[in-house]
């Protein structure tokens, strides 16, 4: 009788990898909207909100702009896959005071795999007014898209088998910070 061991896990990005991915990202959103004053990051639940967090602070840092609007979007209720996944929210959608529209909007996010977290994001976004431009942020770009979805700007690029998981670990939720990488176990 063929059995499956546990999956294995490899650490692939440490607090340092993290960081550095974090202040990358920042220099790199600086870099390309000349205007922190217009910006207004939406993390994507669970992980994505402390991670657009996290890119705000550096932003605030780098360019001395005090208090960028940093806000949450569930985008359960806007998945086409909604029917073949929980409808749980992993979060509450909070919109900054200033809204979205004629902002420079960052969606953030922990892992990028087939692209229909960030098209519910779009379709969310869509909801709130009209950014003058959106923009995606995400730590790890895993590959295996379903539809014609990039990321804007990535912490790290990590090809995976579809037998792998990418789990996002936060200090925030997790108490530490690390991505792991998840491979299925051999059968024995």
């Amino acid at each position: 009788m063929a059995t499956t061991s546990p999956a294995r896990q490899r650490v692939i990005l440490d607090d340092d990898d993290i960081r550095r991915a974090i202040t990358r990202i920042a220099h790199e959103i600086v870099e390309r909207t000349r205007a922190a004053t217009s910006l207004v990051f939406l993390g994507i639940p669970s992980r994505g909100a402390e991670l657009a967090q996290r890119l705000a602070t550096e932003v605030e840092r780098i360019t001395g702009v005090a208090a960028i609007p940093v806000g949450s979007l569930d985008v359960a209720g806007y998945r086409d896959d909604a029917h073949l996944r929980s409808s749980a929210a992993h979060g509450p959608t909070v919109i900054p005071e200033c809204g979205v529209h004629d902002r420079v909007v960052v969606l953030v996010d922990d892992v990028l795999f087939s692209g229909r977290t960030a098209r519910a994001a779009l379709t969310a976004v869509d909801d709130l007014g009209r950014p003058s431009a959106i923009q995606f942020a995400v730590l790890v770009d895993r590959g295996h898209r379903e539809l014609p979805i990039r990321a804007d700007y990535v912490g790290k690029n990590i090809p995976t088998s579809r037998a792998e998981q990418v789990l996002v670990e936060l200090t925030e939720t997790d108490g530490a910070d690390r991505v792991l990488l998840l491979e299925e176990g051999d059968a024995a």
